[in-house]
Order: C-alpha cells, then sequence, then structure tokens
C-alpha cells in the first residue's frame, strides 16, 4: 500500500511539473501575407523551429499566412492591441509604425542589389532605434524584390500606364504619392483583392516583384511585365516589445539570433527565387517587355521630383540625406559597378 501511495505522488508531481511546463512555454503569434508554402513561409517556418530548438521549446513562433489576420493595417492595429505579437511585413506594413522608412523604397533612387545592400545596411540601425522608440523591435532586413509594372495590355510609355486600370495598394502613400505624380487613378484595393480583382477586370495591371507575382498567382492574369523596375521593395518583421517582455534575456537573445540568420538566408533565397519566378512567367507566356529610353527618363525625372516632394511629410531631410551620402559612398567606392542617376 505504501509503495501504490508514492507511485500515486510522484505521478501528481509528475503531472504537476508538466502542467507547470506548459505554462512556462511562451507562444509569439505572427502574421503575414505571405502565401503558405511560399519561400517566405518556408523560411518563417524553420525559423519557428529552429527557435524552438535553440529555446528547449520555451518559446513557440506561430504564424498566420495568406493574409488569414486581414492586411498589414489589421496587423498591425492587432498587434498594437495586443491580440498578435508581431508581423512579417513589407515596407507597407513598416510605415504603419514609422513611415520615414519608406525613405529606402522611393522609385529610382538604386541602381543594384549591391547598392541597397550596401546603403540599408548602414542606415538600418538608426530606424531600429526609431521603431524601438515607438513600441517595436525591428528584425533583420528582409525583401521582396524589384518592383515591375505587370499588365493585360503592353505598356511603352507613361501614356499608356494612364489608360490601365492600375492597382493600388490602398494604404500604400508613397506609390500613391507617385502615382499622382505621374497623374495616374489607381484602383485602391487590399493585397488580398488583386487576384480577384484580376480575373472580373475590375483591374488589368499591377506592380510587384516577379516572385509576389508567382506566389499570388497573379501572373497567370497578366500578358506583359516592363523592364522598368519601379524601385526594390524590402521588408522585416516586427515584434512588439511587450510581447518579447515574456521571455527570458536567454531566450530572447536566441530568438534574434535565429532570426538574424534566417533572414540573411532569406535575401539569398528570395533573390534567387525572383530570377526562377521571372523565367516561370516567362514560360507561362507573359512577355518582358524592354522600357523605351524615354520612358524611363521620364520616370525618373517625376521620381526625383517626388524625393524632395515628401522632405516633411513622409521623412525628414537629414533621412532622406543620409540616404543619398551613403548611396553616393557605395558608388564613389564601385564607380564601375552602377550608372549613376543623372
Amino acid at each position: 500500500m505504501k509503495s501504490a501511495f508514492a507511485v500515486l505522488a510522484v505521478t501528481a508531481l509528475s503531472t504537476a511539473q508538466l502542467s507547470t511546463a506548459r505554462a512556462d512555454v511562451v507562444e509569439l503569434r505572427l502574421a503575414t501575407l505571405a502565401p503558405g508554402g511560399s519561400k517566405w513561409m518556408q523560411a518563417f517556418e524553420k525559423g519557428a523551429a529552429e527557435t524552438a530548438k535553440a529555446t528547449e521549446k520555451r518559446v513557440s513562433v506561430i504564424y498566420y499566412p495568406g493574409g488569414e489576420q486581414g492586411d498589414e493595417r489589421d496587423f498591425i492595429s492587432k498587434i498594437k492591441l495586443g491580440q498578435l505579437d508581431g508581423a512579417a511585413v513589407t515596407a507597407v506594413g513598416l510605415s504603419m509604425i514609422d513611415e520615414s522608412i519608406r525613405v529606402l523604397e522611393l522609385p529610382m533612387m538604386f541602381e543594384s542589389i549591391e547598392e541597397v545592400d550596401y546603403v540599408a545596411d548602414k542606415v538600418w540601425p538608426y530606424f531600429q532605434k526609431k521603431f524601438e522608440d515607438k513600441g517595436f523591435r525591428l528584425e533583420a532586413r528582409g525583401e521582396v524584390g524589384w518592383v515591375h509594372f505587370m499588365s493585360k495590355a503592353e505598356v511603352k510609355s507613361l501614356a499608356d500606364l494612364r489608360k490601365q486600370k492600375l492597382w493600388i495598394w490602398g494604404d500604400d502613400r508613397l506609390v500613391g504619392a507617385m502615382f499622382k505624380k505621374l497623374n495616374i487613378s489607381g484602383v485602391a484595393l487590399g493585397v488580398p483583392e488583386v487576384d480577384p480583382a484580376l480575373t472580373t477586370g475590375r483591374i488589368d495591371a499591377c506592380y510587384g516583384s516577379p516572385l509576389a507575382a508567382v506566389a499570388l498567382q497573379w501572373h497567370t492574369k497578366i500578358r506583359y511585365m516592363t523592364s522598368l523596375r519601379m524601385s526594390y521593395a524590402i521588408g522585416a518583421t516586427v515584434i512588439s516589445l511587450q510581447a518579447l517582455k515574456k521571455l527570458t534575456p536567454a531566450d530572447s537573445k536566441s530568438v534574434f539570433k535565429v532570426a538574424g540568420a534566417i533572414g540573411k538566408k532569406l535575401r539569398v533565397s528570395i533573390r534567387k527565387e525572383n530570377e526562377s519566378a521571372q523565367r516561370t512567367m516567362t514560360r507561362k507566356g507573359v512577355t518582358i517587355s524592354a522600357t523605351p529610353e524615354v520612358m524611363s527618363a521620364e520616370f525618373n525625372k517625376h521620381a526625383q521630383e517626388l524625393w524632395k516632394s515628401l522632405v516633411g511629410k513622409m521623412y525628414t531631410q537629414a533621412e532622406l540625406d543620409m540616404v543619398l551620402a551613403a548611396r553616393a559612398e557605395y558608388r564613389k567606392a564601385k564607380p564601375a559597378a552602377v550608372a549613376p542617376t543623372p
């Protein structure tokens, strides 16, 4: 009888310890527009598994993919309400925390990926501090890639572009300002609405990276993509500092280490996948339309005017100067790597 009581006592103790262990697991709930199965989600899921291993399962990272939690505006709102702990977002989502980061996505700012890396790496700590001041940890830089115009009818001039029923992300104030500069009337929609709108004919043109177009199936509904690259789209994961308070210092360090490593690997992967996606698009019948020099020059002229017009509205003069100075440093050190903007 005594041994039976001992067994029961040990069992009860083990059950209590198990309950305590489960209670100690911290869940970090993150949302993203990235579709399930996409390269972005594959990387995020790998990061979640590595985080669980590095923290001995004390931290569980849960992703809600494919816009399950709405659009990026919804993500940021839910984080602030405590309904989510973070999100992997594009710069549009980041801008809802601090809009000045869009200075890194100005149209026609960069000529090469190497230039993007040099400038963004140099100024990223500055923006991390700004986000921290607003209650968010800004993780390692992610990316979407070069942004092209995609349409059902070929675009060879700004006049052609103005004829399109062109999608505009309703929350994207930067592209909205560029479209206004170009005298383009965009059809405001959220990202999840683009595919059905292309299907029904509500819109007949959109913009994005090749990988995004393939992942979201836009490429099956358009026939042309411009060689003109409007900008280089970036992104990042943001986590509420309030949510991070639930982690021990050691686990926080592990989470950030894994996130940093995954971010670097993801950038390499996304670049390769964008090249692969472009090949997929051409194989599926999409024509890469060479943008005439006249259109490129006109677009570039309007873009540089836009840079100046957004000072004091989206970012400061000092922030624009910071990016331009870093770009100038790169071009001075690598004069043969790029063709500087006039």
